[in-house]
């Protein structure tokens, strides 16, 4: 997949997902910095599905998407989120949450292991 087709589709996906030109930079920037997650989201690109290989300490883009659905739950609720109705835009910030989390990750793995939803008994 060429650089430039690339580009082109992070617009479009930001567009998509309600995000601005400059964010759509400050991603492929980002994107283009890392090989393997860069490599992850054109596996989407071009199959519409996650491989699942790139990693940051043992987490894919899914588990990042699933834990900011779980986390986010009751925004999600009250649908102001933006993402409720928007895959383009869940897609769009864990693969964008990934690539932050690559450069920090002590930061997100705790997130990730202390804050989560409140859809199970156990939580409260």
């Amino acid at each position: 997949m060429e650089q430039g087709q690339v580009k082109e589709w992070i617009k479009n996906l930001c567009a998509y997902a309600g995000e601005d030109d400059s964010f759509a930079r400050e991603f492929s920037e980002k994107l283009q910095q890392d090989e393997e997650i860069y490599k992850e989201f054109v596996y989407y690109m071009e199959h519409g599905n996650f491989a699942c290989q790139a990693k940051v300490e043992g987490y894919t883009v899914v588990d990042v998407m699933i834990w900011q659905m779980d986390h986010f739950k009751a925004r999600l609720d009250r649908d102001n989120s933006g993402t409720r109705q928007n895959g383009d835009r869940m897609v769009l910030l864990a693969f964008n949450t990934l690539l932050d989390m690559r450069k920090e990750p002590d930061q997100y793995v705790r997130k990730m292991s202390e804050e989560t939803g409140t859809d199970y008994p156990e939580k409260y």
